[in-house]
């Protein structure tokens, strides 16, 4: 598969695009509004301890306390016992995989039933100083999720300072070369100290490693200096911004080339490159022309459909997303897709059509928590089988923990994906001010019928003839429109002279009463 890296950078805002044959795959951005936080590691002191939850908060110095569940606490080998490969264990039991920032994410074995969460018991007191580090961005008003089980991702490895276990990446399949890379990791690995051997490190030179591990040292060593030295709350490590977090975990043999607009970064990624992956540098490319980068690959038309609820199929069929904080729901619909066919085969075509543009939009806009997708109705057995299988396999792309499972007799399918950031479309848009981010607002009618109440309670106790009510333009023009206007019914029921006046400052679903008698603001005083 043809894989290519294109990197946008104008003024603070630096987009990276990841293509495959041509197509738009993933996409990150950075800004200093928001920075990429996982990776970080802070030197903390415990806020609250809940058993109830079996989690405690930590105070890191953000707005928000981070979470920390009991675990990523106690008996530190757990999480990775079923992913790392024991000293006494056959090859075939490896189950490591990582995730997209070069942490190790476990997968259960598969002749062994799911791990469950297990209730802990943990010595957690209030007050207590801890090092986390942080596994997922704040979300909506969540706070970051962290672990006290750090990690530190390098080119070729992931050092575990916590843990002496040695373990191989999953997506190296050669016996032969799990062999050599554990025996030459262990030759070279201080005493105490853990590595996860990465994907990346398939066939690379023992000088690499070793680069790669003295940087991995020498980085932790300067972490634990700075945790003897400051006081909690502190940051007392920042992971590498997002371009360069992409480079590291990311360029691989699949990918064909790296294209940077940016002469500066052009170079940062050349030195990076030439010192760890000398036989790639030749695949950084400074990008010169006068056309944007992402208009001349494509990748500017395709990200405006990352903004959009409706995104059309090939063929006429379309689907429909909608995000909230804790779920996704989407819909497919056969659109115009032609209707002179017979409806199973008709719904099938466009099931799996959507299936592989859904698989596509979900890593685009990096959707995660529990998805839920509205397949159109499908009879035979077979054919849901078929879209399920083919979900699974685009999937098989997506390097962030996943699970999904079979459609349901109403053709539902439920996936549940692990989410580290926020997604993609909070780094393009804001909550609207006028409705909040609901996306609707109150009718006019709704309005008027808020400010007839308000009407009611005044004239109950109100003493004043004469009041102005301001109100947006649109619904200025609302109320005043007509022979018999609605302004007239207003001060026929309220036995007050209202005269309008127009505010275009005003939110279009709010209103204000003004006492002419006082010049002032008297709506407050007879709300509900």
């Amino acid at each position: 598969m043809k894989k290519e890296i294109l990197i946008n950078t104008v003024g603070n805002e630096i987009r990276i695009a990841i293509t495959e044959e041509g197509k738009l795959a993933e996409l990150f951005v950075e800004t200093p509004e928001k920075e990429r936080m996982v990776g970080d590691i802070y030197f903390g002191k415990v806020a609250k301890v809940m058993p109830g939850i079996q989690a405690a908060f930590i105070d890191i110095g953000l707005p928000q306390d981070a979470f920390l569940h009991f675990s990523d606490i106690s008996d530190v080998q757990d999480e990775y016992n079923a992913m790392l490969d024991d000293e006494d264990d056959d090859e075939e039991n490896d189950e490591l995989q990582e995730n997209g920032n070069g942490a190790p994410t476990p997968r259960p074995k598969t002749e062994k039933k799911p791990r469950e969460e297990r209730r802990k018991q943990v010595n957690l007191q209030k007050g207590q100083e801890i090092i986390v580090q942080v596994t997922k961005e704040p979300v909506g008003k969540k706070g970051v999720r962290v672990t006290s089980q750090v990690s530190l991702p390098g080119r070729f490895l992931v050092l575990l300072p916590f843990d002496g276990k040695v373990g191989i990446s999953k997506k190296i399949s050669s016996f032969r070369e799990r062999r050599r890379l554990r025996r030459l990791v262990r030759s070279i690995l201080p005493q105490g100290f853990g590595v996860i051997v990465r994907t990346n490190a398939e066939n690379q030179d023992e000088k690499l490693f070793l680069n790669d591990l003295e940087s991995l040292l020498a980085t932790w060593r300067e972490i634990e200096k700075s945790a003897k030295e400051e006081q909690p709350p502190s940051l007392i490590y920042k992971d590498m911004a997002t371009t360069s977090s992409v480079i590291r975990d990311l360029f691989s043999e699949q990918v064909e080339r790296v294209v940077t607009d940016d002469k500066k970064l052009f170079k940062e990624i050349k030195s990076y490159v030439k010192v760890f992956s000398p036989e790639m540098a030749d695949r950084v490319e400074f990008y010169g022309k006068r056309e944007p980068i992402f208009d001349s690959f494509g990748i500017e038309k395709e990200i405006q459909t990352l903004l959009v609820r409706k995104v059309w199929l090939k063929h006429g069929g379309y689907i429909i997303v909608e995000q909230t904080e804790a779920m996704v729901v989407i819909d497919v619909n056969s659109g115009r897709y032609a209707a002179s066919k017979e409806q199973e085969e008709n719904s099938l075509r466009t099931n799996l059509e959507a299936a592989r543009e859904i698989s596509r939009q979900i890593r685009l806009r990096d959707l995660g928590g529990i998805i839920v997708i509205d397949f159109i109705d499908m009879l035979d057995d077979r054919n849901k089988k078929k879209v399920y299988d083919e979900m699974k396999k685009e999937f098989k792309r997506d390097r962030s923990k996943h699970t999904i499972l079979p459609l349901t007799d109403f053709c539902l399918m439920q996936i549940t994906r692990q989410r580290q950031r926020q997604s993609i479309i909070h780094s393009f848009t804001e909550p609207c001010p006028v409705c909040g981010g609901t996306g609707t607002i109150q009718s006019k009618t709704t309005i008027l019928g808020h400010i007839e109440r308000w009407l009611r309670r005044y004239r109950a106790e109100g003493k004043e003839f004469r009041l102005h009510l301001r109100v947006h333009p649109s619904m200025a023009e609302y109320i005043m429109t007509g022979f018999f206007s609605r302004i007239w019914q207003l001060r026929l029921n309220s036995l007050k002279w209202i005269t309008i006046e127009q505010d275009k400052s005003l939110p279009i679903d709010e209103f204000r009463f003004v006492s002419v008698k006082q010049d002032k603001d008297i709506t407050p005083e007879f709300l509900n």
